[in-house]
């Protein structure tokens, strides 16, 4: 949600910025600013321009075309609306009342009304609805006492300023800030919401996420929780939240290019679907060389000490990571034979289980930075801590597709999915990463505890290894069909998605992938809980999206499908070309595979029809309305 970029050095920063934000499109947005300070032509006190726009960056591209914003330290932002609606004077960057001081912020100020008031108390008049413009009055308000007590305005003035506002602040962010009266100067800070700074040759540029940096650099020094760090051409200083100095080296960015490139499809949501077979492929070769055996069938970046003692498993997740955990939990549970639970992370936070021994916690989130999940997790550290005891430690996971996020300064072990940057919002070969990710756990736990033979672990594995080539079949025939099925759909505004079992989660991934991209009402359930209300709702108009495949539970899906159809809705099969799967008004073919491995192929062609129905709508499939890439707000 939201993005931050931030520049100095000897460049001018304003195309600097741009490009970083136009990186950043990927997060959601609904509006977008910067501001740039320049030097005076006497060399003083500089000059801060501040140009925002609605809508797209387009808007803000024009307006910086045609008003200038010139100078080699800037800030710039994408705004997704909490406090304020999305409107010029509520985007961000933010002024206080003499247009010297800028702001942008990620994240929520939780005590901003009381901080309003007071300041309004002291006369200072409001532009905007949001939260973060008491940020630069209140450093506003401190800089005007420094300055009369030092005289000369410096860098390290504006970092005093900074550091006396931030105790202030209650909740979580990521800022920074310019100050028209040092225009050699940066400042930068967080907590609780990420921040990265690049490091170039004479100038640095700050991130909320790494794509805005990989064209600037790959050497990167990720800010930690509470630190603030002071900017200027010369050189980073970092300071921790009690003032300490801080020394620290940087690192490398991992993996490959991070520069979003759309090639020749339409969206990126599309190119991402279409590279799904590649992420698999992948998948196996880290996971599943041939040459392992039977005993130890996946290769994981674990110890022993990871597989020990361990009684339980619960899974801390959000919308379409949450459905990848229901899948991975019920390969825990029913494959490899151990307890699992999956929790929302958000009600997790509030309403957490009695504390059980010897349980590994796994938190799921494709960027890591969810600001619930990493909640969820370190409250559950701290509950665990606090108890005392070998057998309540700590033990905690991570799955995520950002091995240099949040959550991997977190949390003691994590598992990179390796799916490459997804631009769409809406998470598709991520999901099938994260699915991925559970195979290898099941794997790994059902060899160590022998909850499997030999003969089964090498069954599933060799299924896996089929996989790739059989999504590359899938993607390209569904791309086609579900293109001609979405024409169907042109007045629909309910769909029920059906499954049952392993595939219960897949129905509600499907459910929600239309929600996100085609603003069309849709629910997931288990396909034996229609006749408990939810078939009052069927009739002509509403289509069923039935997920059956072979195996304990294919027959009941056949009958619950046929249920539907008695109503006169209108039945979308999920299921192998054959006489048991006639009833569909239409087909989706799938191969009939194992029942373990179905969700990796069942989730293609609902992607597919998903996306088409919103693209043949004419609607914004890669940046959806309301919705952000990561949610790093409570």
């Amino acid at each position: 949600m939201c993005g931050i970029v931030a520049v100095i050095g000897s460049r001018e920063a304003a195309p600097l910025l741009l490009e970083g934000l136009r990186q950043l499109e990927y997060r959601g947005y609904d509006s977008a600013g910067l501001a740039t300070v320049a030097l005076s032509a006497n060399g003083g006190a500089g000059r801060l321009t501040c140009q925002r726009a609605q809508g797209k960056l387009v808007n803000l591209t024009a307006r910086v075309e045609e008003k200038g914003a010139s100078g080699h330290c800037g800030i710039g932002h994408t705004r997704w609306a909490t406090h304020g609606k999305p409107e010029v004077r509520n985007a961000h960057p933010h002024s206080d009342s003499s247009g010297l001081v800028a702001v942008v912020q990620n994240g929520i100020i939780e005590n901003h009304r009381l901080l309003r008031e007071s300041l309004e108390a002291e006369g200072v008049k409001f532009a905007s609805e949001t939260d973060t413009e008491v940020i630069p009055h209140l450093i506003a308000r401190e800089l005007i006492g420094l300055q009369a007590q030092v005289g000369v305005a410096t860098g390290r003035m504006l970092l005093d300023a900074v550091q006396r506002v931030l105790p202030q602040l209650k909740g979580a962010y990521a800022l920074a800030v310019v100050w028209a009266e040092t225009p050699g100067a940066l400042v930068v800070a967080r907590k609780q919401a990420p921040l990265l700074i690049g490091l170039g040759e004479g100038e640095f540029l700050c991130a909320s996420d790494t794509p805005a940096l990989a064209g600037f650099t790959r050497t990167i020094l990720p800010m930690e929780d509470g630190e603030v760090a002071l900017l200027t051409p010369l050189g980073i200083e970092l300071y921790d939240a009690q003032g300490e100095r801080q020394q620290r080296s940087p690192s490398l960015l991992s993996g490959g290019d991070q520069v979003a490139d759309k090639r020749h499809f339409r969206h990126f949501m599309l190119k991402e679907i279409h590279e799904q077979p590649e992420t698999a492929q992948l998948w196996v070769e880290r996971h599943l060389p041939a040459d392992l055996s039977a005993e130890a069938p996946v290769a994981l970046p674990f110890d022993d000490s990871f597989y020990c003692d361990l009684e339980g498993i619960q899974i801390l997740a959000c919308g379409t990571s949450r459905h990848a955990a229901l899948v991975g939990a019920h390969l825990l549970e029913q494959f490899a034979g151990i307890p699992t639970n999956v929790f929302y992370a958000s009600e997790f936070r509030y309403a957490p289980p009695p504390l059980a021994p010897h349980v590994l916690t796994i938190g799921v989130t494709q960027s890591g930075e969810t600001a619930d999940t990493l909640a969820a997790l370190a409250m559950d550290a701290q509950r665990r801590e606090a108890h005392g005891g070998l057998a309540f430690a700590p033990r905690q996971l991570g799955v995520t597709n950002r091995p240099e996020s949040s959550l991997a300064r977190q949390v003691s072990h994590i598992l990179d999915i390796g799916a490459g940057i997804e631009v769409g919002v809406a998470a598709t070969k991520t999901f099938l990463g994260q699915l991925l990710a559970f195979y290898a756990l099941a794997l790994a736990f059902a060899a160590r505890r022998g909850s499997r033979s030999s003969a089964e672990l090498i069954k599933l594995k060799e299924e896996l290894r089929a996989v790739p080539n059989q999504l590359s079949s899938l993607v390209e025939l569904h791309d086609q069909r579900s293109e001609i099925l979405a024409h169907r759909f042109a007045d629909t505004q309910d769909v029920i998605f059906l499954g049952r079992g392993i595939n219960y989660p897949i129905a509600l991934e499907g459910a929600l992938k239309l929600k996100e991209i085609s603003y069309i009402h849709a629910e997931g359930y288990p396909a034996g809980e229609m006749k408990h209300g939810p078939i009052a709702l069927l009739d002509a108009h509403v289509p069923v999206v039935s997920i059956a495949m072979p195996g304990v539970v294919f027959e009941k899906v056949l009958s619950n499908a046929q249920e539907a159809k008695a109503r006169d809705a209108k039945l979308i099969g999920v299921a192998p070309e054959g006489p048991d799967t006639a009833l569909f008004d239409a087909l989706l073919p799938v191969p009939e595979v194992s029942e373990w491995i179905s969700p990796l192929l069942t989730v293609v062609p609902i992607q597919l029809l998903s996306y088409h129905i919103a693209a043949h709508r004419g609607l914004d499939v890669d940046q959806p309305r309301n919705l952000a890439k990561s949610v790093t707000v409570e």
